[in-house]
């Protein structure tokens, strides 16, 4: 495939939002919303599809679109996770107890991938929902171990450190970040 130089620029093609089908669009915008904290920043019709758009963003209208009009009979997700980042691990925990005490929330599981601590869960039609943390290392993926997050924060980061450490590429997350820059053609050698 022929190597595009305009988008080596790193604001060239920015990420900016997603949208998916839904059978019941009240209940994913309620989902969404209440779980998940985004904001309904519009809704409305287009043709025959119905439109919830959603952002936690103030510069961005919306960062993710529900739309009506997913199967009853599509038995298969074809996303395979929506996910999200976290400041810290008080709101992980946060977010995993909300989630767990919401109906139609299934499919809970904690784990650590070492660079990352990470909830599953999926949303009230079966879409796979993350919320991390990143931590401070790097290690090659995929790894995905189950981690407790009822144990300390001091308990939690150093066993998902020694997995990490574990891996043959660990390092620091600057490091690798900085041979990524490097490249991705960001950095000039």
């Amino acid at each position: 495939m022929a190597h595009n130089p305009l988008l080596q620029e790193q604001d060239a093609l920015v990420f900016s939002h997603m949208g998916f089908y839904v059978k019941d669009l009240g209940r994913m915008t309620r989902f969404y919303t209440q779980v998940m904290g985004f904001t309904q920043t519009d809704q409305g019709d287009l043709g025959p599809v119905q439109l919830v758009f959603l952002s936690r963003d103030p510069s961005e209208h919306h960062q993710v679109v529900l739309a009506t009009g997913r199967p009853e009979e599509l038995h298969f997700n074809l996303i395979n996770q929506l996910s999200f980042r976290v400041r810290d691990l008080a709101t992980l925990r946060s977010i995993h107890d909300h989630a767990l005490q919401t109906e139609g929330t299934h499919d809970m599981q904690c784990a650590t991938h070492g660079n990352a601590v990470s909830i599953y869960f999926r949303d009230p039609e079966g879409n796979r929902i993350e919320v991390f943390l990143d931590t401070p290392w790097y290690c090659e993926q995929p790894l995905r171990e189950p981690i407790d997050l009822s144990h300390s924060d001091e308990a939690i980061m150093a066993r998902a450190l020694a997995i990490a450490q574990s891996r043959p590429k660990f390092q620091s997350r600057a490091t690798w970040q900085a041979e990524m820059a490097r490249r991705m053609g960001y950095v000039k050698d």
